[in-house]
Formats: C-alpha cells, structure tokens, sequence
C-alpha cells in the first residue's frame, strides 16, 4: 500500500512506500542522497550501497532529474531539522527521465513560462498552488458556512458587465457573443430566487495590460446578498477576507516558509480594516508627492501602491465619484455625485484585491437614465430591469479575483505565478 511523505511524521520508525519523483540528487562516495516529491511532500531518500541490493544501487547511481520512482524504505526523524527523511532499502525505476529541460541554473521568466508545464514541479509554484487550492476551499466553505447558495453564471454572454471595451468576441452561430467579464449581473438574478448567492468561475478581460497584476484570464468570486445595504457591505467584505488570511496562517504555514514570506505581517493585521473615503485618498495622495492625481480621477494601480504603503493593513477606499462607476451602482443619498461603492486594497502595495462592491441600485428610471448616458444597448439589458420591476430590493456584492489574493497571500510579485496556466496578452502556450 502506498504511503504518503507527508504523513511521515506517524511512521517514525516503519517501512514505507512512497511513490513520486526525484527532483534533485547528490552522491557522496557509496551514498546517494535523492531529493524526492510525491505530491504531498518533500523528503530527503538516503540509498547505503552496503544496504541496497545491487540492481538499487545502479539505479541511484544512473539517476535522473524528474525520473519517476518507487521506493521502499524506514521512515527516520532528521538529526538536526524537523524534517523526515526515508533510509531506502530498495528503490525501482517507473520511469527513467530524459535530461530535464529546466536544469539547476537559473533561467529568465521567459524561459520558466514557456516551460510552465514543468517550471510547476518547483518547490515554490508547488506551495503557491497548495495555498491556491486552501483559499478555494476557505471561500467554499466561508460561503456555505453563511448560507450562501453556489450558481454558475454563463461564460458565453451578450451583454458586459463592466464596460464594452475589454470583451473577447466570439462567433456565436452568427450572433455576437463574448467571453464573461463578471457573472455578477447572473448571480443577481438568481438571489431573488435562492436568497444569498455567489458564482466562482473563470472571467475573461481583453485588456492589453502587461502590468503585474493583469491576467486576461482569471477566477474571480461574486456574492450577492439580498435586503443587504451599505452600511453592512464593508463588515461582509472584512469578515470575508479575514477568514482567508487566517484559513491561510493556520493551515498553509510551511509553504509560506518555503516561500519565504513574512508571515509576522500577516499576522500583525488587525480588524477593524481602516475605511477612508474616496477624497480623503485623494488627499493622502497628494500629499505624499508622488502622485498627480486629481479630485475626479480614478485610481490607477501605481496610485493603490502609494496609498496602501501608508496602512500596515486592508484598506477600504469607499464612495467614489458617480461617474467613475457602473450604472447599476446606487448613488449616495447625502451626496448623488457619489456612489455606495467600495473598492479594498491589500497592503504591500498589491492594490484592489475586492472591486465592484456596492449597494446596487433599484431605482429603475435612474438606471435607465444611466444605461442611455453611458451609451450602453438598453435592449442587451431589458431581462436585468426585469429584475428591478418585478421584486426589487435593495442588495450588495461584491468581487475579488484569486490571483490577486494567492499574490498577496503568497507574497509573490506577479499573478502570473498565482495560476497554473497564466493567459496574458502574449502568453497563450502552453
């Protein structure tokens, strides 16, 4: 039976058969030392000539990078590190590798992402993608902890959600189609069946960005919450992303290690989440010096950087001007040339991390009036005002894209690293 690295720590002592491959190998006279993973874990293989049969000890000894294997061994506590390590008693070839494209030097992004395929078996995309995998399932089981229901918003639409400049058209039988930018305006539609609601998919923006926080393809999470008004979005949002810092800090530790990130940071974040206004952070901004950013513009990405250095934490920037957001948004009723609209910076300067949140609006002549100045086909949206005339009611939501907070969490410096297979604006291989 098949035994797993990491569980090593209860076979102290036992045999063990671990089946994985060999990423790196020294030799040091009659011992081989093979670095071996097999999904679950790291350990160090040691392979004695004086305690392995011969046929094991040429096969350690004519070993290859990314050779897969079988080995069976004891399981023994590591004399100086809180590490495992295997004592082969035999060791057998599944497959014997070819030389390793990626060798041990060092290569240039260029190079890793054309080889992504395998640049993925490196001990830091591995931890990446295991941290990955914990903020999924926080997400899943935040949600559903707060019953929320799951529903799957189309990704082939004829209508935008958040503008018409950044779509990926598609033929559809002769119609015009395109790729989702958001499932938001869908997962609307089913809370006033199903009460609270979010979708989880793949988003698709045809934005010719090559920054570092840009991917043409990305995952994005999308709650919707029925009767919810403003004053409670920024505490669901807080809440929300709370439980996946902390989800992430007590079960994805040792690969923050690996990934030397400073986990005291995180730790160090305290709620409340600071909460300033759009012209307040515009004020900051210009203080500082470093930007030139006017009352009336939106925040670019170099200006979140600026802005988060000056927080230790999250930071919410919240009532923007009216006309820098999307007609569904509710105006504020202090002050209609603002919106009830919130944006959430992560610190370190990785900048949005939750866009889009708002209370929507059910004010049906001002969503029409907006859709009419926003130039925007009322005829694409007659199902969503729909909505509004039959049932409306005030609600909120919100989306974060992953990539963004693997990033952030991972403290890794583009989100190209923070998904299996990046989609930019020059990558589509492989």
């Amino acid at each position: 039976m098949q035994d797993f690295i990491k569980d090593f720590g209860k076979k102290v002592g036992k045999q063990a058969l671990i089946k994985g491959w060999v990423y790196n190998f020294r030799s040091s006279g009659k011992i081989v030392f093979l670095q071996v993973r097999d999904g679950s874990g790291f350990c160090q293989a040691i392979v004695d000539q004086k305690v392995v049969d011969a046929e094991s000890w040429k096969i350690a000894s004519n070993m290859t990078i990314e050779s897969s294997v079988e080995i069976k061994g004891k399981v023994a506590k590591h004399p100086k590190k809180d590490e495992y390590e295997l004592q082969v008693g035999s060791i057998k070839f599944v497959q014997k590798a070819e030389e390793y494209s990626i060798g041990k030097k060092e290569h240039g992004p260029d190079f890793l992402l054309k080889n992504r395929h395998l640049w993925l078996r490196s001990p830091k995309q591995w931890a990446i993608l295991r941290i990955r995998d914990e903020i999924i399932w926080s997400l899943r089981k935040y949600m559903h902890d707060n019953n929320f229901v799951l529903v799957d918003a189309p990704i082939l639409t004829r209508t935008a959600c958040e503008g018409t400049t950044d779509l990926f058209h598609v033929d559809y039988f002769g119609d015009d189609a395109y790729l989702s930018q958001s499932g938001q305006l869908y997962t609307e539609a089913c809370e006033y069946s199903l009460g609270k609601t979010y979708c989880f998919g793949p988003t698709f923006r045809a934005e010719k960005s090559k920054t570092r926080k840009h991917l043409t393809e990305f995952w994005m999470i999308e709650p919707e919450v029925p009767f919810m008004e403003f004053e409670d979005l920024m505490d669901f949002e807080e809440d929300f992303l709370w439980n996946v810092i902390q989800s992430v800090l007590k079960k994805k530790r040792p690969e923050l290690k690996m990934l030397e990130r400073d986990i005291q940071f995180l730790e160090n974040i305290k709620r409340p989440f600071e909460r300033i206004t759009y012209h307040e952070a515009i004020k900051i901004l210009q203080e500082t010096g470093e930007s030139t950013i006017k009352v009336g513009d939106d925040l670019g990405a170099d200006d979140e950087t600026i802005l988060t250095k000056k927080f230790n934490g999250p930071v919410f920037v919240h009532r923007f001007p009216t006309s820098l957001t999307n007609f569904f948004m509710e105006p504020d009723p202090v002050n209609p040339k603002l919106t009830l609209n919130v944006d959430l910076l992560a610190p370190e300067g990785y900048g949005e991390l939750i866009g889009g949140g708002a209370q929507r609006s059910v004010d049906l002549n001002l969503i029409e009036k907006r859709i009419k100045e926003q130039k925007i086909k009322k005829e694409d949206y007659q199902w969503y005002l729909d909505l509004i005339r039959f049932g409306g009611m005030p609600h909120c939501g919100f989306g974060m894209g992953l990539e963004r907070c693997v990033a952030w969490l991972c403290g890794i410096q583009h989100v190209r690293e923070a998904i299996p297979f990046p989609r930019t604006v020059n990558r589509i291989y492989p």
